[in-house]
């Protein structure tokens, strides 16, 4: 019993300094990877030679533009039961929001 208390007492002291030098070690190695522009835009140079960044893939807009849409598409469709006016105004809302997105937060970077 004894030694099982010991083990698990050496085991709760060497796995903290394990995890800190593993995080430490991965942060180092993204530091020489990444570097940043004027603006903030990270980027960093693959294998072939060639710059490569960050881009927005639009997500945020699409979800958001999905809910604006649904919300304009069924107070415009009046009659019946709305749904044919909720479905197609989301998915306009949807790819416009995403377009949006995509547009105004691609920075120039090859």
């Amino acid at each position: 019993m004894r030694n099982l208390i010991l083990a698990a007492a050496m085991t709760a002291v060497v796995a903290p300094a394990t995890l800190v030098a593993t995080t430490t070690e991965v942060a180092a190695r993204d530091h020489h990877r990444y570097h940043r522009t004027d603006n903030g835009i990270r980027y960093w140079r693959d294998d072939r030679g060639r710059y490569r960044c960050k881009k927005s893939d639009g997500t945020t807009g699409l979800l958001i533009g999905g809910v604006a849409g649904a919300l304009a598409g069924r107070a415009i469709d009046s009659r019946g039961d709305r749904t044919v006016g909720t479905v197609v105004g989301a998915a306009a809302g949807a790819l416009l929001g995403r377009e949006v997105e995509r547009s105004t937060s691609r920075p120039k970077c090859r």
